[in-house]
């Protein structure tokens, strides 16, 4: 039986989304690698948590850039402003607090300007409607392959929903749909 592929992906450049869950990081870096595309990552410096890219397989650390805003109204300058350069394929930011629909639109409005794609890494039930798609992402226990998550498209402004199984494939160096975890060739919860 065939998997269907991904809806909305890869992320549509010009436009910004929101991603959600525990494995939003990493659906942020396999965008960026799956692109080929050097990413400025916005935060606030207050945060304890840090990201480790060498934590990420397929992705190379020597392209991202990190910078450290003092709170949110300058993470959304600076990710307005890179933006709307475009000089950078990708901007990602952290979200703390929900944004407004003016500030989800001026975000919107800047990767028009500048051809570059935003992804906001936003917190559980956050959001905001100037987003062209929202997805909750999140690991998936599986022995034998450490990088299986569950992609749920949440939002889409052109098209479909759904969920999907993904991992990633190094040696295509993109994110491949698969089966449910148990579900595969041989496995237990596969149908004869």
């Amino acid at each position: 039986m065939p998997y269907s592929a991904l809806t909305a992906y890869p992320l549509r450049s010009a436009r910004v989304h929101e991603v959600t869950g525990p494995s939003a990081a990493s659906f942020v870096l396999w965008s960026a690698q799956q692109m080929r595309a050097d990413l400025l990552w916005v935060r606030e410096g207050w945060r304890s948590e840090q990201l480790n890219p060498l934590g990420f397989g397929g992705f190379d650390p020597a392209r991202l850039i990190m910078a450290e805003t003092r709170e949110q109204t300058e993470t959304l300058a600076v990710a307005e402003e890179a933006l709307r350069d475009g000089v950078v394929a990708m901007v990602a930011l952290e979200i703390t607090a929900p944004l407004s629909l003016t500030a989800g639109r001026r975000l919107q409005l800047a990767a028009q300007a500048g051809g570059a794609t935003g992804v906001c890494l936003i917190p559980e039930g956050m959001g905001s409607n100037a987003a062209e798609t929202r997805w909750h992402c999140a690991p998936v226990f599986d022995r034998d392959d450490s990088t299986l998550q569950c992609w749920r498209l949440i939002k889409n402004k052109s098209g479909t929903l759904g969920s999907w199984h993904v991992r990633w494939d190094a040696q295509a160096c993109r994110v491949a749909v698969v089966p449910p975890a148990g579900n595969g060739p041989g496995s237990a919860g596969a149908s004869d």
